[in-house]
């Protein structure tokens, strides 16, 4: 049961509250970014010159490619650093968030550093095709082959056993999405032990808190996620068809996951209806919600983030 009591404005702390002012006015002083081209939106996120700076690249990250359904396919690898006669533990599949539109898998690279050291994973990034140039559902398709080489080769090559799987935004719609695909297509419901979902959007059709939001960016707001839909599903498909929106899907012999949220982040609907909607499935796991946390509010450094990453550590660990 979640604490009523997290969603009183009382319990939000100072730093919290400081930083969300910091985030909407740095949003307001910026171009729109749908006044822009879809290009330079993606160059400026690089850059870290999109309402936020960049998170700095991994000197320690490979590349490794795989045949995809659009043609290669990479993926960004972090190793964990490990002792003379250490063995990794598991592997971790990341999908980037970006509203399926923007991001990349090297925009998160610290993230995945403190996942391969604190959980002693190889973590990879998948570099799906955004839309609108490919819509649904080819980024589907590219995580969902990213998915199935290591659960198979990948297992192999990597000298691994343990697989999770987890992203933030749309990167947590498309690792349930996966998750489905795995046990419906290809007879694989366990493939991957757990899921660490944050911030997911997980109806397409958009939910009251989507919809009720209004025009403040706190990171995102009701417009940007209604374009973000409308950019990857094209005009005339059902919006809460079970496999564009897995908040309608059937979510039996799923593994156990860990949602993340905050109260302050338009998308807390859909983490709250999908996790419980995971539960009554039986199939475990937790949700954590944090007083006045932003849309993604672990992007941004400070005491609640910390306290957020260190039990995402602890899941994950908990799996392998």
């Amino acid at each position: 049961m979640i604490d009523h009591a997290l969603f009183d404005p009382a319990t939000i702390d100072p730093e919290t509250k400081r930083l969300n002012a910091e985030i909407v006015a740095a949003h307001a002083a910026q171009e729109d970014p749908w006044d822009l081209p879809i290009a330079e939106v993606r160059a400026r996120r690089r850059r870290g010159t999109q309402a936020s700076p960049a998170m700095p690249r991994s000197a320690r990250a490979e590349t490794l490619t795989i045949e995809g359904p659009g043609g290669p396919l990479s993926l960004r690898v972090i190793r964990p650093r490990l002792r003379p006669g250490q063995t990794a533990r598991g592997a971790y599949l990341h999908i980037h968030r970006g509203g399926w539109v923007w991001g990349s898998a090297d925009e998160q690279d610290p993230w995945l550093e403190r996942i391969a050291d604190n959980c002693g994973f190889v973590c990879l990034s998948v570099e799906y095709r955004l839309a609108p140039e490919h819509p649904y559902p080819a980024a589907l398709e590219d995580c969902e082959a990213a998915a199935l080489w290591l659960a198979g080769p990948g297992k192999t090559e990597l000298g691994v056993q343990a697989l999770t799987i987890g992203g933030e935004s749309v990167g947590a719609h498309l690792a349930v999405m996966v998750l489905l695909r795995l046990r419906d297509r290809h007879k694989m419901p366990r493939a991957f032990r757990g899921a660490n979902l944050n911030a997911g959007f997980y109806d397409l059709g958009l939910t009251p808190s989507v919809r009720n939001w209004g025009e403040e960016r706190l990171v995102v707001n009701t417009r940007d996620l209604t374009r973000f839909a409308d950019d990857y599903v094209r005009a005339g498909v059902d919006r809460r068809r079970p496999d564009v929106s897995p908040l309608y899907a059937d979510l039996k012999g799923l593994p156990p996951a860990l949602f993340t949220i905050g109260t302050a982040d338009p998308l807390i609907d859909d983490t709250l209806y999908m996790s419980a909607r995971w539960a009554v499935a039986g199939n475990g796991g937790h949700t954590a919600v944090y007083p006045g946390g932003c849309h993604v509010f672990v992007r941004y450094p400070g005491e609640m983030s910390e306290r957020a990453l260190e039990l995402i550590d602890r899941f994950l660990t908990a799996l392998a």
